[in-house]
């Protein structure tokens, strides 16, 4: 027992060193497994950490709790490199269920999720990833890390067509945090990209040579320029810049646009060089197409991990080991019976009349849709047509609800709209009819509000109470 208890310390101890060389390394910007190191190793120590790391002992051990999800950054990170989505994420989602407090190494696993969700073209899903990575560079006190998320996120926006929203946030950024120029760079090119997705090519073209200034290396910012050109029908600058993202950019995605213009838009290429250029697209678009297979099953293991139900079967065991420790305070929490009982009442006369409070305004809520419902003519009496003026009378009757939507900065206008209607209960008819929008369309609309919102379209309508209510 001594023996094997001797070959696993040894094991944890090689393990914890492997992440501590790939620490240095990743400070020095290289990777352990391609600039230095062996990839099986860091894989062998991401497998040793894991079998130390259930959640009793990485709550006890915070040292363990710690070095752990180093060891699924550095392995993730390694098997993006090597072109195996699906294992990264599996190794990500490892990082994220480890309960340690390393919020910088969180930033960076939730950053890496959202760019996996942003190559499988799921934007939503990127945006959350992104989201949940600028909470943790927030705690971690990472402020250069938690603007650049910020855009983003903002680019997961832009790509949704989601333009003012995306430039909310860009000012954002702007008015807190304009004095690094690369992150303003980054902030033009999202600009840009919002403006290449409405099809406003102009302004494409002014954001991405605002870019272009601040950050001349930055591909992507060449490669809206060819495509606003393209656009625009200005060929020889669209043809200039499709060449230079080719000469400089490995993405397979920039790749395949930059070949797009080069086949349609060189004029001065003879027949043979288009077919040719033609044919490189061709394959570019076969590799696009793999990538592609793999990030969508590499999304979908993020979905199921999202909506699972945890596992608390380690609480079990927490609570065991505490029993005893209570057992040692029990006469000292006797003591303090008495005045934990007097408390006990007020806490509970206060719940008791938030509950009551929480009834009353639901009972009001109904009965305002009931009438709201059983009006003549519901969008007079709601402004339908003035969007500010219906935004106002949501919030005099259903407590302030447009405005926890609008805060939300999610939803556009419809959604909004379409959120309304869902809280007074109409049905699907009168939904499509005030709104308007296509009846079959109506089920589609109210399921991607829902996710949006984080509830489902089943329950979107009681979602919209609780917020509503709930103040």
């Amino acid at each position: 027992m001594a023996g094997l208890c001797g070959c696993s310390s040894r094991a944890l101890d090689e393990a914890q060193a492997v992440v501590a060389q790939a620490d240095s390394l990743w400070h020095i910007g290289q990777m352990y497994g391609i600039d230095e190191g062996d990839s099986a190793t860091l894989a062998h120590a991401y497998e040793t950490l894991s079998t130390f790391n259930s959640p009793l002992l990485s709550t006890i051990n915070y040292q363990l709790s710690t070095v752990f999800p180093r060891s699924c950054y550095h392995y993730g990170r390694l098997l993006r490199q090597k072109d195996d989505p699906v294992s990264a994420m599996q190794v990500f989602i490892d990082a994220t269920h480890s309960r340690t407090r390393d919020y910088h190494i969180l930033g960076r696993v939730y950053s890496n999720m959202g760019s996996i969700c942003h190559l499988a073209n799921e934007f939503s899903l990127s945006y959350d990833m992104y989201q949940r990575s600028t909470d943790y560079f927030l705690k971690n006190g990472d402020t250069t890390a938690y603007y650049f998320l910020h855009n983003d996120m903002a680019y997961e926006l832009a790509e949704q067509r989601k333009k003012d929203s995306c430039f909310a946030i860009v000012e954002n950024i702007k008015k807190h945090y304009s004095t690094d120029s690369m992150l303003m760079a980054y902030c033009f090119m999202t600009q840009a990209q919002a403006c290449l997705k409405c099809k406003q090519y102009d302004s494409t073209v002014y954001y991405a040579h605002l870019s272009q200034c601040l950050s001349p290396s930055l591909t992507s910012s060449k490669l809206q320029l060819a495509q606003a050109y393209s656009y625009l029908d200005r060929n020889d600058s669209a043809v200039y810049y499709a060449q230079q993202v080719l000469e400089n950019s490995q993405a397979l995605g920039d790749i395949n646009n930059a070949l797009y213009i080069l086949t349609n838009d060189d004029e001065t290429k003879d027949l043979d060089a288009v077919r040719q250029t033609a044919a490189d697209r061709s394959d570019t678009q076969k590799l696009l197409e793999i990538r592609q297979g793999k990030m969508s099953q590499a999304v979908q293991l993020l979905e199921q991990d999202l909506t699972r139900k945890p596992d608390w079967k380690w609480l079990m065991g927490i609570i065991g080991t505490l029993v005893v420790t209570g057992c040692i305070i029990g006469l000292y929490v006797y003591r303090k019976g008495k005045q934990k009982t007097l408390l006990t009442q007020k806490i509970e006369h206060l719940e008791t009349e938030y509950i009551d409070l929480q009834a009353n305004k639901k009972n009001q809520l109904e009965q305002t849709c009931a009438v709201l419902r059983a009006s003549d003519n519901l969008p007079s009496n709601m402004y339908w047509k003035d969007y500010e003026k219906m935004c106002c009378f949501v919030n005099e009757h259903f407590y302030l609800l447009a405005n926890k939507l609008q805060q939300k900065n999610i939803l556009n206008e419809t959604e909004i709209r379409f959120c309304v209607l869902v809280l007074l209960d109409l049905n699907r008819k009168q939904i499509s009819q005030i709104l308007p929008y296509a009846l079959n369309s109506v089920g589609k609309l109210k399921d991607h509000t829902a996710k949006m919102l984080g509830s489902t379209g089943k329950n979107l309508r009681h979602f919209l109470i609780e917020m509503a209510i709930k103040g």
